[in-house]
């Protein structure tokens, strides 16, 4: 599973040929959650304050989410997105 991003220890990582709706997964400590690229909706657990980071960086990084969710679904190899300032 590639890692397209980091920042504050949240990893930002995305699955090759992965299950619609496009989405992206967190991993931060113990702590796992998709969220879903087009409404934010997050299933599994994360902190508060994590949610809210990621929330911040999906709305900055929306279209190149969906860029590489394409990317991947044709095999292709994802590109990096910058972290949080």
């Amino acid at each position: 599973m590639p890692q397209i991003s980091e920042f504050y220890g949240i990893s930002i990582y995305m699955y090759i040929n992965d299950h619609q709706p496009p989405h992206f997964h967190v991993k931060y400590n113990d702590y796992e959650a998709f969220v879903n690229i087009d409404n934010g909706v997050v299933k599994g657990e994360l902190p508060r304050r994590v949610i809210n980071l990621v929330f911040e960086w999906l709305d900055a990084h929306k279209e190149e989410l969906m860029d590489n969710w394409k990317r991947l679904q044709n095999y292709e190899s994802p590109i990096k997105i910058k972290p949080l300032d």
